[in-house]
């Protein structure tokens, strides 16, 4: 294909398939990103309105996160997905791929008083000191301030949760972020069937959870997000190929 970064494109628009195989996207609003060198000014982002089992590799926007983006016509990106990831490739470059979305479970637990991930199995445990919390929803997020506020409140970390919204995921590369978006949400699903059943939970101690959680970052287990996005791009080529078009 004639576009820049071709294989950058690729990933993002199977990351979008496969989200929206996965259920975690909700109508045309939600928003996937990456930056496309070192310094986050230039990055792509999936149009506006469209919805993710739709977009195409050769179709996603290519925007410069340190000037504006036009307001209307087919180059316009949805003034959310601005706020949001405007200000994520502007602010926290090394963070090069940005993922918005509202998936079931993660956002049922981001509604909850107490939205934090308790460690009480592997996955949960996976999350234990390493996620942040904005508990400040102030409506729809279309301002620069917000975006950079967004930014400020994830911190050190690379998930966030948006307290009554929905969560964020940040990582060096496509499949970095897309694995750890897959087991947010499945950590957030054992939380919550765990909490349905109204019984006391086993939470593990802050020593064990730490280790395991160290223990998802070991050098063994740092291939396995590529691995594992591989794998869903082997099973999306085979039945959802035009993607990559």
């Amino acid at each position: 294909m004639a576009h820049d970064h071709w294989p950058d494109r690729v990933d993002l628009a199977a990351a979008l398939r496969l989200a929206a195989l996965h259920d975690w996207h909700e109508g045309v609003g939600n928003h996937f990103s990456l930056g496309l060198g070192a310094d986050g000014r230039q990055f792509l982002l999936n149009p506006r309105d469209r919805h993710f089992t739709s977009v195409r590799a050769s179709e996603l926007l290519t925007l410069d996160s340190h000037g504006e983006p036009p307001r209307e016509g087919p180059g316009s990106p949805d003034p959310s997905a601005w706020c949001i990831h405007g200000a994520m490739h502007r602010l926290r470059p090394d963070l090069r791929c940005v993922l918005h979305v509202h998936p079931p479970y993660a956002t049922a637990l981001c509604t909850l008083e107490d939205p934090r991930i308790l460690p009480i199995d592997q996955v949960t445990a996976r999350f234990f000191d390493r996620v942040a919390i904005d508990l400040d929803f102030g409506g729809l997020a279309d301002e620069r301030a917000e975006g950079e506020r967004i930014v400020a409140a994830l911190g050190r970390h690379q998930t966030l949760l948006l307290g009554n919204h929905g969560v964020l995921v940040a990582a060096a590369t496509v499949a970095e972020a897309f694995d750890e978006l897959y087991f947010l949400e499945r950590a957030a699903r054992t939380l919550i069937l765990a909490y349905s059943t109204g019984r006391p939970l086993r939470v593990l101690s802050d020593e064990l959870a730490e280790k395991t959680a160290a223990g998802w970052r070991d050098e063994g287990f740092r291939r396995q997000p590529f691995a594992h996005f591989s794998e869903l791009k082997r099973l999306l080529a085979r039945n959802d190929a035009d993607h990559a078009s």
